[in-house]
């Protein structure tokens, strides 16, 4: 039997809604939800998604010391094709391949958010 995959850029298109235009290269993303609505909103599209964006929180948060805000993770969420190791996180936490999450969230990078 085929496995189905989730489409990250069907997650992304969905909640990229809102996102701000750029201006002088720089991404203007307004912190206008608190993350528990994020999250809520993101489980009622893809619970495997909503599960794979706590997984990339806990580990930022873990590797840099400091949490990543609502705006960052919309912003991950919805550059091109999504930050590769959050989309990873996502289809790791599909499969249900937690061994897969740890070696992730090394691979986060502090210097400039979310990981490129």
């Amino acid at each position: 039997m085929a496995r189905r995959f989730i489409r990250p850029a069907l997650v992304v298109a969905m909640m990229s809604a809102g996102v701000g235009t750029a201006t002088a290269g720089v991404e203007a993303i307004p912190d206008d939800m608190p993350m528990p609505d994020y999250l809520g909103l993101l489980g009622q599209i893809s619970p495997a998604a909503q599960r794979g964006a706590q997984a990339y929180l806990l580990a930022f948060e873990q590797r840099c010391g400091r949490p990543l805000r609502t705006a960052q993770l919309r912003q991950a969420m919805a550059d091109g094709d999504g930050d590769p190791v959050l989309m990873a996180m996502i289809r790791a936490s599909h499969l249900r391949d937690a061994s897969a999450l740890g070696p992730l969230g090394e691979r986060i990078r502090c210097e400039q958010g979310p990981a490129r």
